[in-house]
């Protein structure tokens, strides 16, 4: 097992004071070898720490008397230190299997790793869990998760992971809300296998055995030109309308019975069938916000004022895979920037999806030097059109077609390591773009004209 390696040293911090320099490997703390970032925090939290420490072949005893729950100060460089638990599931509809070839070799890793689920907010389909794992959730009270459902039939779910554990694993979602974890659970619909009756069935099995569930997700299979499974194929427009009144009557059902909605459609099903989106307030916490629920509703009262704070989009579809910085222990968001000239006037750049919600945002500020321009996902093709799913060659293609002389303003969620999925580079861009976070608050700043452009408003 590799062990985890300092990265950065927080100056006059615990660690500083006592010599940690970055570069360090810490082969084990108060005599325990941390497995993961979640032990590694627990150990790291105690006022007497001896550190193990490996450095260039040497090895070294260091302690640190700091206050309990004092930072250590130290950064590590990844969030897992043992191997990353892989899934064993080979489920039709994962979108791991519509990668092209010769992307970064991260990408194609499919975990099925619960600390993951806790880190990251990563799916888990639980059926590597273990007796073991369930003990440390629950004693370090390990929550929230995140579970993929997708159907409660055993026989259904076994067909849809390709697994026969998938027909008996749920027993360990059971266990989980029956010791207190809080769990999010997830429902990928593929038209015609766990839409329509089965679909219907297991939001009945949910609320029969998983009532404590905190709230339930039905996102829609996505399906890339890359994709070699003819069962999967994209919604349309009849099949979204009819999951759209199947679950908003067991939201109707749920709150009779349970006092809240519980399951939520994804925003991409209210785009597929031409439906307005339901208001902000029925969301409640926006708990799967990061999962596409709510988030054309929050980012629309954002963007309007009426909502500050509004979490970001912090990652897109492989937003773990790429390194575990500090902050959350997530891929690092590229840095926002806006350096274009105040009069200019300004292209929003997103996906087919993304442009759908903003143009009428923008349109409704009355200004004839802003426009949306939705970009084309041919990179990947099928029905993929969400902005994290953008790559770099697409949107060259895009800027390439479009004019100079304008500011480009783009969201900050296709990108992970300062670099889109394809591993193009914003330096590669043919024109110079604007990186700006995921949310409606950020974008309305963003197109508030510069003080320049105020100074010559004011003057005339």
């Amino acid at each position: 097992m590799p062990f985890p390696q300092v990265v950065a040293v927080a100056p006059d911090s615990p660690a500083d004071r006592a010599g940690v320099l970055v570069g360090d490997e810490i082969a084990a703390m108060n005599g325990e070898v941390p497995r993961d970032v979640i032990a590694y925090r627990l150990l790291a939290d105690e006022a007497c720490l001896e550190l193990s420490l490996r450095r260039g072949g040497l090895e070294l005893e260091v302690a640190i008397d700091k206050q309990a729950g004092e930072p250590l100060g130290i950064e590590v460089s990844s969030a897992l230190f043992d191997r990353v638990r892989t899934c064993d599931n080979h489920c039709s509809f994962c979108f791991i299997y519509q990668l092209p070839k010769g992307m970064r070799k991260s990408l194609y890793v499919k975990d099925d790793d619960y600390r993951l689920s806790f880190l990251y907010g990563n799916f888990t389909t639980l059926t590597r869990f273990t007796e073991l794992d369930l003990e440390r959730v629950v004693d370090e009270a390990l929550s929230p998760l995140y579970v993929s459902i997708h159907a409660t039939d055993p026989e259904v779910r076994a067909h849809l992971l390709r697994n026969r554990r998938g027909a008996t694993s749920l027993r360990w979602l059971a266990q989980l809300l029956e010791h207190g974890i809080e769990v999010h659970g997830q429902l990928v619909i593929c038209p015609g296998v766990n839409d329509g009756a089965v679909l219907y069935g297991t939001l009945a099995g949910i609320l029969e055995r998983f009532p404590r569930l905190s709230s339930v997700a039905a996102v829609p299979l996505g399906v890339s030109r890359h994709s070699h499974e003819p069962e999967m194929r994209p919604h349309s427009r009849a099949e979204a309308e009819v999951v759209l009144d199947t679950v908003a009557e067991w939201q109707e059902r749920y709150s009779a019975l349970l006092g809240r909605r519980l399951v939520y459609a994804a925003d991409e099903y209210y785009l597929l069938a031409g439906r307005p989106f339901p208001s902000s307030e029925s969301y409640g916490e926006f708990a799967q916000h990061e999962n596409g629920i709510g988030m054309a509703a929050l980012f629309a009262d954002s963007f309007a004022g009426h909502r500050s704070g509004a979490p970001a989009v912090r990652g897109g579809f492989f937003h773990s895979v790429d390194g575990a910085p500090a902050a959350g222990y997530r891929a690092h968001r590229a840095t926002p920037s806006l350096a274009g000239e105040g009069e200019a006037p300004v292209t929003v750049l997103t996906g087919e999806y993304g442009a759908r919600v903003l143009s009428p945002l923008v349109g409704s500020l009355g200004r004839d030097d802003v426009e949306v321009h939705a970009v084309r996902n041919d990179f990947f093709g099928g029905n993929i059109a969400v902005a994290g799913l953008l790559t770099g060659v697409d949107l060259a293609r895009a800027l390439e077609r479009l004019p100079e002389g304008r500011r480009y303003l783009l969201p900050d969620v296709c990108l992970s390591e300062e670099r889109f999925l394809d591993g193009t580079s914003l330096a590669e861009l043919p024109r110079p773009v604007e990186v700006v976070e995921a949310t409606g608050e950020a974008l309305a700043r963003a197109l508030k004209p510069r003080r320049r452009s105020l100074a010559l408003a004011a003057s005339s």
